[in-house]
């Protein structure tokens, strides 16, 4: 992908990052370098960050220091949750913001996942598997959404892929790892479908029996897919395809 600069047209609508947060500073770090991709892809775009809780800047604060400035919000989230569904469009409508969708289910975190597993030593091999380890939400399309994702990692490594979920939902990480098992797959690996690291990931990467992949983090297809979410909200592209 090459990039295009935009610094000589009208002033095109702020691309602001909504993480979620966490404690872990880690994550912070992560979300940061994430920013910086995205920035390099398109020179002259505003590209800032906001978080849900837990973390500054808080995206409240992000909204008010554009001041009149429009923005497009790109949750980091990988599903439609609560937060996708309720808390952020809330803090959007006090603003003057428009929403993209979460990055997932989408092949390009396919991709990343795939990257992410080569690079803790995944090769595929008689009776392996993955299970596709998420935070976990009560809603059902947050599920569902997971379960795509879970799908197009399957078709990708090209071996049976489950989802499962480190809290809110079922199964669990174990009884994921158990139900293979049980289905003669011995060599399992657990792909962290996290957007940064943080409790979760690390707690799921732990019960891991072969093998753990970090999370998704800063991968340049993250980068490529927060811009398409962008440009995809707004309309029109701000990358032009080399």
């Amino acid at each position: 992908m090459t990039v295009t600069d935009l610094s000589s047209r009208p002033g095109p609508p702020a691309l602001v990052l909504v993480a979620h947060g966490s404690r872990d500073p880690r994550a912070l770090s992560t979300v940061r370098a994430l920013m910086d991709r995205v920035r390099a892809r398109c020179p002259g775009l505003s590209v800032r960050l906001g978080h849900i809780e837990l973390n500054e800047p808080l995206l409240p604060d992000t909204l008010a220091a554009l001041g009149n400035t429009e923005a497009v919000l790109v949750p980091l989230l990988l599903g439609r949750g609560h937060h996708v569904k309720r808390d952020i469009p809330e803090t959007a409508a006090a603003a003057r913001a428009r929403i993209a969708a979460p990055l997932g289910p989408h092949p390009l975190l396919a991709d990343t996942l795939h990257a992410r597993l080569l690079e803790a030593g995944w090769r595929p091999r008689p009776a392996s598997a993955v299970v596709l380890a998420a935070a976990g939400s009560r809603d059902p399309d947050a599920r569902a959404d997971t379960d795509r994702m879970a799908g197009l990692l399957a078709a990708r490594l090209r071996v049976p892929v489950l989802a499962a979920y480190a809290s809110a939902a079922a199964p669990s990480v174990p009884d994921a790892i158990s139900a293979l098992r049980a289905k003669g797959r011995h060599r399992i690996a657990v792909a962290s479908y996290f957007t940064a690291p943080g409790r979760f990931a690390t707690e799921s990467a732990a019960h891991a029996p072969w093998l753990a992949s970090a999370p998704l983090g800063a991968h340049e297809a993250m980068a490529d897919l927060v811009v398409h979410r962008y440009e995809r909200a707004l309309g029109t592209p701000v990358t032009a395809a080399a």
